[in-house]
């Protein structure tokens, strides 16, 4: 699970921002101090950092200056200011993305999103795969969904990545054949529906929604929807 440092002065702000990602599958930890946050970052594993930029002590500018001495790690700046300069300001001074308050779940979610997804594209941080509030953790072989998690076999994992990688994409059963077995020439192709089907078995029993996200187009094969 992928976990987000939010810095904001304002208590209100940071719940809100956690009720909009919670249930997108990403653990929040809440910070009201750019110089606590700071030191949070030196000792947890963060994947994104939401910096508000008016807060006392230490502003947002300053606080990402400081972490652009030590780490890499994607940084959206949140503000009520809207002046063309203070986004440059926010961009030199290190920031990733830039969200103008008031703002939107969508928008937010929308935001974060790109910038996680292109901070994995860059090959900095590829130990999961998320899509719709599905996480998949790459290096637990498990699927996590809002509080709910499950542990998958090597072939039920490799049918969720190809699934979860592509969605809306129809895979055919000789494709996942080829991502899961490597085409063992004396494993019947048919095999593929039994795994289907346990896997589906092991998502409900788990509490997963599987049934609106994992589905059999009749006749070619199986898709992320």
């Amino acid at each position: 699970m992928q976990t987000i440092l939010l810095v904001d002065d304002e208590p209100r702000m940071l719940e809100l921002v956690e009720l909009f990602l919670n249930p997108q599958g990403y653990k929040c930890i809440k910070e009201t101090s750019g110089k606590k946050a700071i030191e949070i970052l030196k000792t947890e594993k963060i994947n994104l950092v939401l910096l508000d930029i008016m807060m006392p002590e230490m502003d947002g500018w300053e606080v990402c200056e400081a972490i652009r001495d030590f780490s890499k790690v994607p940084i959206i700046m949140l503000t009520a200011r809207t002046d063309k300069l203070d986004l440059v300001k926010g961009l030199n001074s290190g920031a990733d993305d830039y969200i103008t308050k008031p703002f939107n779940d969508r928008e937010l979610v929308a935001r974060v999103n790109a910038v996680l997804r292109r901070f994995s594209e860059d090959g900095k941080d590829k130990d999961e795969i998320i899509y719709n509030g599905f996480i998949l953790d790459t290096e637990t072989y498990s699927l996590h969904y809002l509080d709910l998690n499950v542990q998958l076999t090597l072939k039920e994992f490799y049918i969720i990545k190809a699934l979860i990688s592509r969605p809306t994409k129809t895979y055919t059963r000789e494709e996942l054949m080829q991502v899961a077995w490597e085409y063992e020439t004396d494993t019947d192709i048919r095999t593929v529906d039994s795994h289907i089907r346990n896997l589906r078995e092991k998502l409900r029993k788990a509490g997963f929604p599987i049934d609106y996200f994992l589905k059999t187009t009749w006749g070619i094969g199986y898709k992320w929807n």
